[in-house]
C-alpha cells in the first residue's frame, strides 16, 4: 500500500466494479462475439453486418441521442433497433427481436462468478461498514455473486450521468446519509474514479484488477488518490485501523 494522502475516519465504502473486482475486457468481448453469433442464428437479416456496421449504428444512435452515452444498456438497445430497422425486418418484429438480443448479451456478459476472495473481502467489509458499488457498466451483480453484500448498487443511465461526473458519488452519500468527506470510492480508473471521486468531495482508493499499476504509465493520472493498493484486502486493514 502506498499512502499518498492522509484518509480521516471512514463510515462507509463506495465500489467500481469492472477492472476493479475482475479484468472486464475478457467478458465483453466475449459477450459481444456471443451476440454476433445469436444475431447470426435468429436473424439473418442482419448477419452481414460488420463489426465497422454495428460501431456506426452505434454512433448514429449517440449523435441523435447524446444522452445514451450514460446509459450503456440503452445505447445497445437503440443500436440494435437501427440496425433492425436498416435490415428491413419487419417493424412488428424489432421490439422482441431488440430484447431477445440484448438479454443474449447481458446473459453472457455476466456469465462469471467474482473470485472467492473478493467475495469474502466485501462480506467483512459489509459486516463493518455500509458499502455501496457505483458503476458505469451494467454487469448483473447478483448473477456474478456480490449483490448480497451492497446497500446500494447505482448504474449510470438509472441513477445519474456516468463516472466522472458527481451525480451518482452525489446519491451514494445521500442515501447513506454519510458526508461525502466520510466516504472511500475504491476504483481503478483514475479519471472516472478518482477524480470524479475525488471532485465529488469522497477520499479514494486506486486500484487495477486488469493491470500493473503505475502512475507514470497512467495518462488520466491528474490526482493523487489517498491511498494506492497492492492488494484489495489491504482495505481491511485501513478500516481495522480506524476502529
Amino acid at each position: 500500500m502506498i499512502i499518498h494522502k492522509p484518509l480521516p475516519k471512514i463510515k462507509a465504502i463506495s465500489f467500481d466494479l469492472d477492472d476493479t473486482f475482475y479484468n472486464n475486457w475478457p467478458y465483453i468481448r466475449a459477450a459481444e462475439q456471443h451476440l454476433l453469433h445469436y444475431i447470426s442464428e435468429h436473424y439473418p437479416q442482419a448477419a452481414h453486418y460488420s463489426r465497422q456496421d454495428w460501431t456506426l449504428f452505434k454512433l448514429k444512435a449517440l449523435k441523435e441521442q447524446p444522452e445514451l452515452a450514460h446509459h450503456v444498456s440503452a445505447l445497445r438497445e437503440v443500436t440494435l433497433t437501427k440496425a433492425f430497422v436498416f435490415a428491413e425486418m419487419n417493424a412488428d418484429d424489432i421490439p422482441n427481436a431488440v430484447s431477445k438480443c440484448f438479454d443474449a448479451f447481458y446473459g453472457k456478459r455476466s456469465d462469471f462468478i467474482v473470485p472467492k476472495g473478493i467475495r469474502r473481502l466485501l462480506r467483512s467489509l459489509s459486516n463493518r461498514l455500509p458499502i455501496v458499488a457505483i458503476t458505469n457498466g451494467n454487469v448483473d451483480c447478483k448473477k456474478i455473486g456480490i449483490s448480497k453484500y451492497f446497500s446500494h448498487i447505482l448504474l449510470a443511465g438509472k441513477d445519474g450521468r456516468m463516472k466522472p461526473a458527481a451525480d451518482m458519488f452525489n446519491k451514494a452519500s445521500v442515501l447513506l446519509g454519510i458526508a461525502p468527506d466520510s466516504m472511500l470510492h475504491v476504483g481503478d480508473n483514475l479519471e472516472k474514479d478518482i477524480k470524479g471521486a475525488s471532485d465529488a468531495g469522497y477520499n479514494t482508493a486506486w486500484y487495477a484488477a486488469d493491470r500493473e499499476m503505475n502512475l507514470r504509465d497512467e495518462r488520466d493520472a491528474t490526482i493523487l488518490p489517498n491511498v494506492q493498493l497492492k492488494h484489495l484486502k489491504e482495505l481491511k486493514r485501513i478500516i481495522k485501523s480506524q476502529a
